[in-house]
């Protein structure tokens, strides 16, 4: 007969996993702050999203309006897409005329890579970095648009961490 894997031990013999638990040490303040700060300790609002329906020209114009380089396409708060500058060159260039008043949605990128806010500052790097993307849309634990991070804002919280070093 096989002893079973399930046996309950006495709650004297228990042995709390986490009793030996040492914290990360962390070498700088910038590196414990990528790593024990959210997503949400970046600002990332003010944010710009825009219906699906907007037409492209408006959209275009939003981008240059609001001096940004990306609108967070989105329907009830639920990030549907986005829309940059890199859009406009590869997806439009050329093809403007014929585009100006169709829908936004027809050009966005769909499906953009995201983070919640609750993840980690360097989540946000990470996908940046090994992704490639300038701006990645921020969520909250419902799925809703809460924000966006940017180069700046990423450096604006990096040089924070830096200098308190």
């Amino acid at each position: 007969m096989r002893e079973s894997r399930n046996k309950k031990l006495p709650l004297s013999e228990f042995e709390d996993p986490l009793s030996n638990y040492d914290p990360p040490k962390y070498t700088d303040p910038m590196e414990a702050a990528l790593i024990e700060q959210p997503v949400a300790a970046i600002q990332s609002r003010p944010f710009a999203a825009v219906p699906p329906d907007l037409p492209i020209h408006e959209a275009m114009a939003a981008l240059v309006g609001l001096e940004i380089g990306c609108l967070l396409i989105s329907a009830n708060e639920r990030l549907l897409g986005v829309f940059t500058e890199r859009d406009v060159l590869d997806k439009l260039a050329g093809r403007y005329p014929t585009m100006r008043d169709r829908p936004v949605s027809e050009v966005m990128t769909p499906k953009p890579v995201f983070v919640y806010e609750t993840d980690s500052a360097a989540a946000a790097l990470s996908v940046m970095a090994v992704s490639g993307f300038r701006h990645v849309p921020v969520l909250d634990t419902d799925d809703k648009v809460v924000g966006i991070v940017s180069p700046q804002r990423v450096t604006a919280f990096l040089k924070t961490h830096f200098e308190a070093g």
